[in-house]
């Protein structure tokens, strides 16, 4: 795995909605791997669960309810290639709640994760993105990641994250469904694929 390295990501944020991890998966570039995968939080408020994390509804967030650091347990049932991390925030709602600082880590299990890297976060709102890689690879194969919240702003406790996805590289012949029209629900989205 890469040695940690600090980072201020404030370039790699999109602001709003100007451009989303959506638009990278109907071009057909990545795949949205993170239905794969078993979901668990350090901690949550009742009835701000993982559930928020997953809902593609952006007013809704995961709330933590303890002690820093807090955790995104993302466990996949295989080896999976992972090339990024898309976390939606918004500093203007959230404020003391938005992250200031996540650690990425991976590894087989919670007994050998390491840290990729430490990211520093300077008031996002919208999607922040976060590529994975190791060393000069693109992606890296595991069987769990974690994120972990390491500071809030204005020294918050607790955090709130509003979305998070995880792509995958597409392999292979590449074709957007744009090449075909406008399709962009989810519906279409279930076959822009041939298993």
């Amino acid at each position: 795995m890469a040695a940690s390295m600090d980072e201020d990501i404030s370039a790699n944020q999109l602001p709003g909605n100007e451009e989303d991890p959506l638009a990278e998966e109907r071009l057909g570039f990545v795949r949205e791997v993170g239905a794969q995968a078993v979901w668990s939080l350090s901690s949550c408020k009742p009835g701000f669960g993982v559930e928020r994390l997953r809902d593609n509804i952006m007013d809704t967030y995961w709330q933590s309810d303890g002690q820093l650091p807090h955790l995104v347990n993302i466990q996949f049932h295989k080896r999976t290639n992972i090339s990024q991390i898309y976390i939606y925030t918004d500093y203007k709602l959230d404020e003391s709640y938005t992250p200031s600082r996540i650690s990425i880590r991976s590894g087989t299990n919670f007994n050998d994760l390491q840290e990729l890297q430490v990211m520093d976060l300077t008031e996002p709102t919208g999607w922040v993105q976060i590529p994975i890689k190791d060393g000069n690879v693109k992606s890296i194969r595991t069987f769990m990641l974690q994120i972990a919240v390491i500071s809030n702003h204005q020294n918050g406790r607790d955090t709130h994250m509003r979305q998070i996805r995880i792509h995958a590289p597409v392999e292979g012949k590449h074709y957007p469904l744009e090449l075909f029209g406008k399709f962009g629900t989810v519906d279409f989205q279930k076959f822009a694929t041939i298993r």
